[in-house]
This record gives C-alpha cells, structure tokens and sequence, in this order.
C-alpha cells in the first residue's frame, strides 16, 4: 500500500472532515466516495495549490458536499469532529491544532519531530489509538487519536519512537531502527566533533541499540 492508501485506511467515519494542506485532494475524495462523511472542508494557506483539489473534487464541490477554504490551518473552518493533516513537519501541525483546536477524532501524518506532536496531544488530553511507522519510498510516522475523558500516559520512550512501535513493532520500523544506527555509527567515526555532540550521538545510538536487540530477540 502507497502511502495515501495508508493513511486513508485510517479515517474513521465522520460527519464533518476537514483536510488540512489537501494536496490533490484524494483522501477527501475517499472520505465523499465511501460514505464515510457527510461534508468536507478542503484547505490550502496557497489558493493555487487548492486548485488541485478543487479540479478532482469538482463535483462535490458543486454540490456542496465539499467546501474548499483559502486558510492558514484551521482557521475560516468551522468545528468539524475529524481533522487530517498529513505532510507538514510536526512543529507546523502542533501550531495548527494551538491556534485552531483539538477536534474529536485526528489523523496526523507528520514528517518530521513527531515526539512534538505527540507530547502535544498527550498533554491536551487526547488518547492515542494508533502510533506507528510505516514505509512508502521512505518512512513516515502516522498518529489517530481523538478527545476522550480519559486522557493518555506515554513515556519517554514512546514519546520519542511510537506506542506501537515498541509494542508491536512493524517490518518497517525495525528497518528504519537499522538505517538510523547505520547513520550514527558512521557520525560517530567522524574525527572532529564537539564532546557535547558526541555525547548526543552515542545516547541516541544507545537507545536505538536497545531496541533493535529486544526485536530481534523476539524474532
């Protein structure tokens, strides 16, 4: 599966979905086409790039199952109970949700600083449903969740590498565990570095050497 279907695999149904920095638009057609939604908000901060969107979604649009909005983030988008943000770094999507709000259920597909994310959302209370690493040409990280009475309890592992990556580690984390250590080690050979830097490098290596001997020990 490419990484769209992916990610679309994971919405749940909702009556009101919102799609933050659409792209082309194809997770809110799968939204519209199967019936897992009554109306959609497609939202770009660019016009042009909302263009894409508009052009697949012609239709709905027309009809006004689906509403495209030129909009930082969340804002010019009503309260809507599942929100997709797929493809910005984590630190753009944790602004998006401060400066917006948190809704019911999330799908967020960060590409980078996906602790951020995580802490943020642990700290507003939601609970995390699903947290893994998947792999499309490169890896990517996937996060659902929605707002709960209870919230959640992460640790500093799961923070930094995913619940269900520890848990129930995929084929594709164990291999982004190996490149990552592979990286390092060739860093860490590096003859001129600062004392601090080293340092960071070898506790990094450290846990991910932690983690790759306990997966394949459950091999």
């Amino acid at each position: 599966m490419g990484r769209i279907d992916i990610i679309c695999s994971h919405l749940p149904a909702a009556d009101v979905f919102a799609d933050v920095g659409c792209d082309h638009g194809y997770c809110t057609q799968y939204m519209l086409h199967n019936g897992l939604c009554r109306t959609a908000y497609i939202s770009d901060i660019s016009a042009e790039s909302l263009k894409k969107a508009e052009t697949l979604l012609s239709r709905e649009v027309k009809e006004g199952r689906c509403i495209p909005v030129v909009a930082d983030g969340l804002q010019g988008i009503a309260s809507c109970d599942l929100v997709l943000i797929a493809g910005m770094g984590g630190e753009e999507i944790v602004h998006i949700l401060k400066e917006g709000y948190l809704p019911q259920k999330f799908v967020l597909q960060p590409m980078k600083n996906t602790e951020k994310v995580r802490r943020y959302l642990v700290e507003q209370g939601a609970r995390i449903t699903k947290d893994f690493t998947f792999e499309d040409g490169k890896f990517y990280d996937l996060i659902v969740g929605e707002c709960a009475e209870e919230g959640d309890s992460y640790t500093d592992w799961e923070y930094k590498f995913g619940r269900d990556n520890l848990l129930s580690p995929s084929p594709a984390f164990l291999k982004w565990v190996k490149q990552e250590k592979g990286k390092l080690d060739s860093r860490l050979l590096a003859p001129a570095m600062k004392r601090e830097s080293r340092e960071e490098l070898r506790q990094k290596r450290y846990e991910l050497e932690v983690i790759l001997d306990a997966l394949e020990g459950d091999v």
